[in-house]
């Protein structure tokens, strides 16, 4: 797929608030400083679309952008930082997870994590709840630049090994990376799969 077009529509704190769901759509969610700002900009082919920091927990809205004029990226915020009060936490948790039960044309999220990184609990228990309440979802691990080849299949095997203990079957998953461009083409593919066959509500 070629990314012709990439543009900022709005950010939104409450589901309501969202764009009309007039487009397919796919949200890309992680753990907080996991490489979301950067994979989003890779994706698109567009420096500075989605704003990175060094700050974990920046993102704090759902961020929706239109691609190719035919369908939505939504940056979502990131969970898992720890110095976020329990206020705050709460309300990432009702509006994040209202959105991805309540968004009818949300066809897939993306959920990203460090390749780097043993299998977290925060992540584990975030995959069980989608599954629990028939969210699709692929797993999308980040920044393999940063490991060996050898450590890279290590890691991979550890986490299948783990989902495997309690799920019967594994989700599709995708390595990237961002400085690379690793990934690019099979993220974006699966999209266009997805796309084509989107049948909008009447």
């Amino acid at each position: 797929m070629d990314i012709r077009s990439a543009e900022f529509v709005k950010s939104s704190a409450r589901l309501e608030q969202c764009p009309e769901p007039v487009y397919p759509e796919y949200a890309f969610i992680g753990r907080s400083n996991v490489g979301k700002s950067s994979l989003i900009n890779m994706l698109t082919g567009r420096r500075g679309l989605a704003r990175t920091s060094n700050t974990p927990g920046k993102t704090q809205l759902i961020s929706h952008f239109l691609i190719n004029q035919a369908w939505y990226l939504t940056d979502l915020p990131g969970y898992g930082y720890a110095r976020r009060s329990k206020a705050e936490r709460a309300r990432w948790d009702q509006m994040v997870r209202g959105y991805l039960t309540g968004r009818s044309n949300l066809l897939q999220t993306f959920l990203l994590l460090d390749l780097r990184l043993d299998p977290q609990d925060s992540d584990l228990r975030f995959m069980e709840w989608m599954a629990r309440n028939n969210v699709p979802f692929v797993l999308l691990f980040t920044k393999a630049d940063k490991l060996s080849a050898s450590r890279m299949r290590e890691n991979l095997k550890a986490y299948k090994e783990d989902l495997m203990q309690s799920w019967d079957y594994l989700p599709p998953a995708v390595v990237t990376s961002s400085s690379t461009r690793q990934g690019r083409e099979a993220v974006l593919d699966l999209i266009g799969e997805s796309n084509a066959e989107w049948t909008p509500a009447r």
